[in-house]
């Protein structure tokens, strides 16, 4: 029997937790275990309840998003974070990721993004919503005019991060340069390199890129 995840929901507003709570309980193996109203007690609160994943707000009475994070942080409580946020401003989404968040969405992302986010930083990965992701790459872009002659296209077997990993590779980004430009770890870009190389059943680096290139999956 497969293992229940567990959720922590934290945000200032009731109606919001209830109707995330609401959507959540109709997947069995998810579990909301608790929620909080005060960014003060939410360090408490998710020790408390064992929760594996805890999905938070940036804005909280007493205690904002940020200091909860560092919070968890200092004392090493493992329990991965997912940030629900009205704000998509990178250098905000820049330090949330830098302090340690698993995944970042906006709430306007929420309905359509909240399970595939949790199932995706369960498997070890990291995740933003479709909108923060565009945000993200249009950054480093601006600044890598090499970049502009390549166009990641959709493919049904490679996510979209996928996609944008496979583009820096074809530039000869190095696992440290990608995980900076993405705001992502080191670890997780040699797991989606993993993943990639098992989708595509290529044997090396090299292979992926000719892979890319034969199949338009980058355009030159």
């Amino acid at each position: 029997m497969k293992t229940k995840i567990r959720i922590h929901l934290a945000d200032d507003h009731q109606i919001l937790i209830d109707g995330i709570t609401t959507l959540l309980q109709t997947i069995p193996n998810y579990e909301v275990v608790g929620f909080s109203l005060n960014g003060s007690t939410i360090y408490d609160e998710v020790t408390n309840n064992k929760s594996d994943i805890l999905i938070l707000d940036i804005n909280m009475p007493e205690k904002d998003g940020i200091e909860v994070i560092k919070e968890f942080a200092e004392k090493g409580f493992p329990c991965k974070v997912i940030i629900l946020s009205s704000y998509d401003d990178l250098k905000l989404i820049k330090e949330i990721m830098k302090l340690g968040a698993s995944g970042y969405l906006t709430k306007q992302c929420a309905g359509e993004n909240i399970v595939e986010a949790i199932e995706a930083i369960s498997r070890g990965e990291e995740y933003f919503c479709k909108p923060v992701r565009e945000k993200i790459f249009n950054s480093f872009t601006k600044n890598n005019p090499k970049l502009n002659k390549y166009e990641p296209v959709s493919n049904s077997i490679l996510t979209g991060r996928e996609l944008e990993i496979i583009t820096l590779i074809s530039l000869e980004y190095s696992g440290k340069e990608i995980s900076e430009q993405l705001f992502i770890s080191t670890n997780t870009v040699e797991t989606h390199r993993k993943n990639i190389m098992k989708k595509l059943k290529a044997k090396n680096t090299i292979s992926i890129v000719k892979y890319a290139i034969k199949n338009n999956l980058i355009k030159s």
